[in-house]
C-alpha cells in the first residue's frame, strides 16, 4: 500500500469514527433527557404519595363510631 492509500484509508477510518461518536453522542443526549424526565416524574409521585400517606394516617387515627 502506497502513502497516498493509506492517508485514504485513515481519512475513511476518521470520519467513520467522527460520524461513530455523534451518534453516540446525540444517543446519550435523549437518554439523559429521559432520566431527567423520570426523576422529575418519581419525585412529583413521590410527594403524591406523601400527600396521600398523610390522609390515610388521618383516618387512622380517628375514633371509632360510636356503635363500637
Amino acid at each position: 500500500m502506497n502513502l497516498d492509500e493509506r492517508v485514504t484509508e485513515l481519512e475513511s477510518r476518521l470520519a467513520f469514527q467522527d460520524d461513530t461518536l455523534q451518534t453516540l453522542n446525540d444517543v446519550l443526549v435523549g437518554q439523559q433527557r429521559s432520566l431527567e424526565r423520570m426523576q422529575l416524574q418519581m419525585a412529583a409521585l413521590i410527594k403524591r404519595q406523601e400527600e396521600m400517606g398523610g390522609q390515610f394516617e388521618s383516618l387512622e387515627e380517628e375514633s371509632p363510631p360510636p356503635h363500637y
